[in-house]
C-alpha cells in the first residue's frame, strides 16, 4: 500500500502529440497518481484542465478503457453524438473498441479537475477521427502516425 499527497507528485504538462497537435492540450496539467503508487496495469491521473481548453484531441482507443470522474468545475463532453455538460460528481465510460471519438473541453472561465482512470492493455491503437492521426501503443511509448501509416 502506498499512501499518496497529490501535492507532492509532479505535474506533467503539454503532449506527446506531433508538434502540430500539442498546441491543443496546452491548458492541461496532468498528475500521474497511479504511477506514484507503483500501479501497472493501469493509469489513474488527476487532470487539471484551464479555461477555454481541451483535454485531448477527440480519439477512441481499440483495446484499452477509459473513464473519467469530475472533481470540480464543468467539462463538456463531446462525441459522435454531440456535446454533453458533466458537472462535478458525474463520470463517464469510454469502453475499448467503441468507435465513438471522445474529449472534455473546459468551456467555462474556471480551472475543472477530473480523475482520468485507463487500463494498460498492450497492442492498443488510438484512432483520431477528426485529425490525420493515429498512435500506436509500444514498448518505447506511443508512436504516432498519418492516417497513412506515414511518420510524423
Amino acid at each position: 500500500m502506498t499512501i499518496i499527497d497529490p501535492s507532492q507528485v509532479p505535474s506533467r504538462t503539454g503532449s506527446n502529440y506531433p508538434d502540430c497537435f500539442k498546441p491543443v492540450v496546452a491548458g492541461r496539467e496532468k498528475k500521474r497518481l497511479g504511477d506514484a503508487a507503483g500501479i501497472k496495469n493501469f493509469g489513474v491521473n488527476l487532470t487539471t484542465l484551464a479555461p477555454q481548453s481541451l483535454s485531448a484531441l477527440r480519439h477512441w482507443h481499440t483495446k484499452q478503457d477509459e473513464f473519467i470522474y469530475v472533481l470540480s468545475g464543468e467539462l463538456t463532453l463531446i462525441t459522435d453524438a454531440g456535446e454533453s455538460i458533466l458537472k462535478s460528481g458525474q463520470a463517464a465510460g469510454f469502453p475499448a473498441g467503441e468507435a465513438n471519438g471522445h474529449c472534455l473541453y473546459n468551456h467555462t472561465n474556471e480551472i475543472a479537475t477530473y480523475l482520468e482512470i485507463g487500463d494498460r492493455t498492450p497492442n492498443d491503437s488510438g484512432n483520431y477521427p477528426d485529425d490525420d492521426l493515429v498512435a500506436i501503443a509500444t514498448e518505447q511509448g506511443w508512436q504516432f502516425t498519418h492516417k497513412d501509416g506515414t511518420s510524423y
